[in-house]
């Protein structure tokens, strides 16, 4: 590869790894809207509603198709080291955010200290947990998605894609709703229901953003001339 096609490459990985941080970093700040989505019509486990999810769900999932992206063209390492990445930012967020919730608001702030204290105070809890979660599923989903690759020999790109991110992300369900349940931001009351819904929600994701992760790897493949299981060496 020449050192033109390179640039484009890290400018390629530059990028992914902002959309990456930025999609992580939001999902911790908006996580205590919570919604109702009805594919099935209303429905209830243990006495809990399923399909109420919180918003900070929605940018989440991008985050394991970033993975799987810069897996496949970049390589495990690459991966990992945005995973990192997004620890940092996450909890550098969250600092800001306890300085600017420590400051006194004037009298005539748009936003007063209450309402700040309200959306944003339980932040960093989130984050303790949301971080505690991702970490591990992360990690996990990156480690079983290089497995079958190395397995099927760089092929059958759906497989990886979708047992890497199932298992990874009924573990990060399950921690991070477990912890916020500990912690007593939410009620053991909605424990199953979030993580019924969250899990089916993540699935069907899942399942829709298998097209497009086959659409970006082609076009990167095409503009490098990356064969099937080639991985762009940034390093080297």
């Amino acid at each position: 590869m020449n050192q033109k096609d390179k640039r484009l490459a890290y400018k390629v990985y530059l990028y992914l790894g902002a959309m990456f941080i930025t999609s992580l970093v939001v999902s911790n700040l908006i996580f205590q809207k919570f919604f109702y989505w009805n594919p099935f019509g209303e429905v209830s486990v243990f006495g809990a509603n399923l399909f109420e999810v919180s918003v900070g769900i929605l940018p989440y999932p991008i985050t394991f198709l970033i993975t799987d992206l810069i897996s496949e063209i970049f390589g495990k390492k690459k991966a990992n080291q945005i995973v990192t990445a997004g620890i940092f930012a996450s909890f550098f967020s969250m600092g800001i955010i306890f300085v600017a919730n420590y400051v006194p608001a004037i009298e005539n702030s748009p936003v007063d200290n209450e309402i700040f204290s309200k959306v944003f105070a339980l932040s960093p809890i989130a984050v303790l947990a949301s971080m505690l979660a991702y970490l591990f599923a992360q990690y996990v989903d990156i480690a079983i998605y290089h497995f079958w690759k190395r397995m099927t020999k760089g092929r059958h790109l759906w497989l990886r894609n979708n047992f890497s991110t199932f298992l990874s992300q009924f573990i990060d369900t399950f921690t991070v709703v477990g912890l916020l349940c500990l912690f007593k931001v939410l009620p053991w009351s909605m424990f199953y229901g979030l993580i019924i819904s969250g899990f089916l929600f993540k699935v069907l994701i899942a399942f829709l953003d298998t097209p497009f992760l086959y659409f970006f790897v082609y076009l990167l493949r095409k503009r490098f001339g990356l064969k099937i299981g080639e991985e762009i060496n940034l390093e080297a």
